[in-house]
């Protein structure tokens, strides 16, 4: 009888803290993509990702947006994947870029493709001002916990004795 060798576990390697931020920042922007998606175009019926035409074209736009919002994810879990099974994955600039995927998503489509682009709107036939508002400043909100989590990141990982 043979008998079947599987491997250890894969050796530590340095956490790479930009590639977890990066990784965990696509998973933050297409997490808020699918809420986006499933919440204000699914539920509430306010908008599609496209209301500058038909419903028809509405609905294929809505179905692009959550195509790429998947793509994004599941490349997304691949790449962490990748991260933990060497053992690199940085948990705490993870964390960051997650919020700060949230965040960054969020606040480019009330900028961009709100207001800028005006692919289409919160909500149709009411004063769109606090949804605006309510939209806009819970981006920032998730983008300062973001940023917040990373300097305590990039703090835990100062040498002891070095001064910023």
């Amino acid at each position: 009888m043979s008998e079947t060798v599987r491997p250890g576990p894969a050796p530590r390697v340095p956490a790479e803290r930009t590639r977890s931020t990066l990784v965990c920042a696509l998973i933050g922007a297409a997490v808020m993509a699918a809420l986006d998606e499933i919440v204000f175009h699914q539920l509430l019926g306010w908008h599609h990702f496209y209301d500058r035409s038909t419903s028809g074209v509405g609905l294929l736009s809505d179905g692009l947006l959550h195509t790429a919002e998947l793509l994004a994810l599941v490349a997304g879990f691949f790449l962490y994947a990748d991260l933990h099974r060497r053992r690199a994955l940085a948990a705490a600039h993870a964390r960051a870029g997650f919020f700060l995927g949230l965040g960054v998503f969020q606040l480019f489509d009330g900028v961009v493709d709100h207001k800028l682009l005006r692919l289409h709107q919160i909500r149709y036939g009411v004063d769109v001002t606090p949804y605006d508002w309510a939209w806009n400043l819970s981006a920032v909100l998730l983008l300062l916990v973001g940023m917040v989590l990373g300097m305590r990141a990039a703090r835990r990982d100062e040498p002891a004795g070095t001064e910023s």
